[in-house]
């Protein structure tokens, strides 16, 4: 039975994925969930385990946070914030845009053209990447956190397992 882990965009499960699969006999695989829905696929048990934004809905469920990324603003190339090491919200206060509505790629393309900021963590930033955008930290707004999410009731024991390659247990390490 293959082990399904969820991940929100700009998550990297890469490296935890490849040591499963040098370690487990399972394949796993790994399934992008919307921010919106990162609870839902383990909360319908479709995912057995899910990295998550932070915050999300913690009950009936386990967490461990595993990281803090930054906030970074995403413009165009020519914007005169560009010329700046980092930006504050103050900063990109002219730069205003709701961007409800369009996708991250969407959004993106139209920072492309010479509209608005866009303010995402940056590992989103950097899979959207373009020769025609760039991106700034914005050092007064809150970093966000990634971590991983299962059910309290779950008690299948690849979870566990799971969580030893998260935390850098080797193959022949206890955790006794």
């Amino acid at each position: 039975m293959t082990f399904r882990l969820g991940f929100v965009t700009g998550a990297t499960p890469d490296k935890w994925a490849g040591t499963w699969r040098e370690r487990e006999r399972e394949p796993i695989e790994l399934v992008p969930v919307s921010e919106d829905a990162q609870e839902h696929g383990v909360r319908t048990g479709a995912l057995d385990m899910a990295l998550v934004r932070l915050p999300i809905d913690r009950d009936g469920l386990h967490l461990i946070p595993l990281y803090d990324e930054l906030p970074v603003a995403v413009m165009n190339v020519d914007n005169e914030l560009s010329l700046l090491d980092e930006v504050s919200s103050a900063e990109l206060a002219d730069e205003h845009q709701d961007w409800t509505g369009l996708t991250v790629r969407e959004a993106v393309e139209t920072v492309a053209a010479g509209t608005g900021v866009l303010v995402v963590p940056m590992s989103v930033a950097r899979l959207h990447h373009r020769k025609d955008v760039i991106y700034r930290t914005v050092t007064d707004l809150p970093s966000t956190k990634v971590g991983l999410t299962w059910l309290i009731d779950n008690d299948d024991p690849r979870i566990q397992t799971f969580i030893g390659i998260v935390r850098g247990r080797t193959a022949r390490s206890s955790r006794d």
